[in-house]
């Protein structure tokens, strides 16, 4: 008969008067089944896991029935009956035992089935053994593992919600990450709060969820019976295990929070270099108490929010006095200005992670000027401190003086760069400075090393205006040049002048060229309204980022129907500035042009040419040339050189061969009326042209 399954486990001869010694070792029992009796015969080992004497055993299974309880005795039957039908060599379970004491202890059984040639069932021989410690073990390894897990799972919140707090800038920031169902909730905590510490009293800065505010807790005293006075009053967390605990310690909280359901909670004081900045709170609604490794984690949590929120609010507080620093250095009010439709904006950079950052030297001003006349100013300082929007006080206001003094735009913009090298500041700046005469529509532009300015016509279409620069403030009088040249352009009714810093048109990854081809086009595409087109341009800088500042001035000349000033534009000669007279020249020229006198154009020039030099040849000082237009009756555009003598100009005749001579009797001829007034301690010599009106 063949004896499948013998080689799995050989019991000797006498077995079991002497049993293998190696079971015997393992404190293991063995067994021998015979089916077909039903007799199972076990060793001394066995006898002692099933906690009966030889004497109480008769090798009859059913005796384990005393040992063994009916619920166990049924499922290890279910075990042996699935084994014997499904043809299975082997088996094994584990069970309990019913010891004499009235304890229960497990023990694991292992059995292997004999078959005979025809493969039925003949015989089990097995190993029976205590699994009490076993058993106990396995559970507290998985026990352990489960804590283990959990620990893993709170530590990485906590990574995670630290990671997320080194990002957070702000205080809200801090509050929105704290909130975040990625972040505590993952700790089961029902609902948050946090406070902060102002002058011995606590604030509420966050609550949640919705509709779990307390009446009355806005703002509580250190001294008062809440938990979030107490850990801040004593610099100690406290720990609510129960509900119990809860209503006895805050009598006069707990009322209005049963409604969540707490069972427990943990109040965590937020201290920086030993100093509570505030306190936190969870609430849980599905726990009770806290091991000692929930503790720790909470309070290292309560460290990190602590550096958190502490540094927000120092981001905060110099946000605060940098943005008061920039306003107090810009225009507190733009002055609304007759025959044009003027928008400024600013916008700070946002530097991130540098404190105190969001703040620069941009910077933009309007200048009311005599005359119907205006002044532009668009610049920037180099740097983003509180040095730089300092040293940007300063230049506006000199410029604003200068201009107000009547200086012309390129004398202005000298004196500034003289100015700004004369403070000893390792800063330079660039500057962009339009004086525009609002009924004339002629712009006088110098530019020191800024951007160009862009003009927006009626029909929506924009253009880049290029206009000769010098060096940026500050280096033209290191360097020893200062040299501004004016550029003169037209401003007709409707169209809109645009002066920006390079914070508007530089992108990461463009040139220069390229942001202002973009510029261009949003100009171009923008709303009618200055104030709106502004709104436009600095929300899409916002959107864009970057780390500069922005400063915008729009000016837009209004339409022909809305009421006009007389022309008046004001050039200064001095003498050996050849420079200053082709400036003149060009004022000229396009302000003839822009006043419809185009046709006595040259004449206009080659009298206003004659008197200038006049003055500067037989006088000691600079000239002064002035264009106005006079209106009532004909229209007349007066021509007025001012000199610092008293004596009256003489007409002489030139002879043949003479080079001077002819001055008086050109501007006799050209002009339709001419004449001369003292003026203080100089005199003006004037002339007038009748210019038709324009249609």
């Amino acid at each position: 008969m063949a004896d499948r399954g013998a080689s799995a486990l050989s019991l000797p001869d006498d077995w079991p008067a002497h049993p293998d010694p190696i079971l015997a070792l393992n404190r293991m029992g063995s067994f021998d089944w015979d089916l077909d009796t039903g007799l199972m015969a076990m060793d001394a080992q066995a006898h002692e896991i099933f906690d009966l004497r030889p004497d109480e055993y008769d090798d009859d299974p059913d005796t384990l029935g005393k040992r063994v309880p009916p619920l166990e005795a049924r499922r290890l039957d279910t075990y042996v009956s699935r084994a014997l039908k499904e043809g299975s060599e082997n088996y094994g379970a584990y069970f309990r035992v019913r010891r004499r004491d009235g304890t229960l202890r497990w023990a694991h059984t292992q059995g292997y089935i004999r078959r005979d040639e025809n493969g039925h069932p003949r015989r089990i021989i097995g190993i029976v053994r205590d699994a009490t410690q076993e058993l106990s073990d396995t559970a507290a390894r998985r026990d352990q593992a489960a804590r283990d897990d959990a620990r893993r799972q709170q530590t990485n919140v906590v990574e995670l919600t630290t990671a997320a707090l080194a990002h957070a800038r702000t205080v809200q920031d801090v509050i929105d990450v704290l909130k975040d169902t990625r972040g505590l909730s993952h700790l089961g905590a029902t609902s948050l709060v946090m406070g902060r510490v102002e002058a011995h009293r606590i604030r509420l800065i966050a609550e949640g969820p919705a509709g779990s505010f307390v009446p009355g807790t806005l703002v509580t005293g250190i001294d008062e019976q809440y938990p979030m006075s107490e850990v801040v009053r004593t610099l100690r967390p406290r720990f609510i295990e129960s509900p119990e605990d809860f209503a006895e310690s805050y009598p006069l909280l707990w009322p209005h929070i049963t409604d969540l359901h707490i069972t427990s909670a943990a109040y965590l004081p937020l201290i920086v270099q030993t100093r509570p900045i505030g306190a936190m709170g969870l609430l849980y609604s599905d726990r009770r108490g806290f091991t000692p490794e929930e503790r720790n984690i909470l309070i290292a949590l309560g460290s990190s929010i602590a550096q958190s929120l502490q540094r927000a609010m120092f981001y905060e507080q110099e946000k605060d006095l940098a943005e008061g620093l920039q306003q107090a250095m810009l225009p507190r009010t733009i002055p609304s200005v007759r025959g044009a439709d003027v928008a400024v904006r600013y916008r700070s950079a946002e530097i991130g992670g540098s404190l105190g950052r969001d703040i620069g030297g941009d910077w933009y001003d309007l200048i009311p000027l005599p005359g119907g006349r205006v002044g532009a100013v668009i610049g920037d300082v180099q740097g983003h401190d509180t040095h730089a929007a300092a040293v940007m006080g300063q230049l506006r206001i000199v410029l604003r003086a200068y201009a107000a003094e009547g200086h012309t735009p390129a004398t202005v913009m000298a004196r500034a760069s003289v100015f700004l090298h004369e403070l000893d500041t390792d800063r330079f700046a660039t500057c962009l400075y339009a004086e525009a005469d609002l009924g004339t529509g002629v712009v006088q532009v110098v530019r020191a090393g800024h951007i160009d300015p862009l003009v927006r016509a009626v029909d929506g279409s924009c253009r880049r205006v290029p206009v000769d620069g010098g060096l940026p403030l500050g280096l033209s009088a290191e360097f020893g040049s200062l040299e501004y040249p004016v550029s003169t352009l037209e401003l007709d009714p409707g169209h809109t002048l645009l002066l920006c810093t390079d914070g508007l048109v530089e992108q990461p990854g463009t040139d220069l060229d390229d942001g202002i081809q973009i510029l261009t086009g949003l100009v171009a595409t923008g709303p009618d309204d200055v104030r709106d087109l502004a709104d436009r341009l600095i929300e899409v800088a916002g959107e864009r980022g970057g780390e500069d500042d922005v400063a915008l001035l729009l000016l837009r000349r209004r339409g022909l129907d809305a009421p006009r000033t007389g022309g008046r534009l004001q050039q200064h000669v001095a003498p050996g500035d050849p420079e200053a007279l082709t400036q003149a020249r060009h004022m000229i020229r396009a302000a003839v042009r822009s006043w419809g006198a185009a046709d006595r154009a040259d004449e206009i020039e080659l009298v206003a040419d004659e008197l200038v030099t006049n003055a500067l040849m037989h006088t000691e000082g600079a000239a002064v040339l002035t264009l106005r237009v006079l209106t009532g009756g004909d229209r007349r555009l007066r021509v007025e050189v001012e000199d610092t003598s008293s004596a009256l100009p003489r007409r002489r005749e030139a002879g043949e061969s003479g080079v001077s001579g002819r001055g008086l009797l050109l501007v006799d001829l050209l002009a339709d009326v001419w004449g001369v007034e003292a003026r203080g301690g100089g005199k003006a010599v004037w002339c007038e042209f009748v210019v038709p009106v324009r249609r």
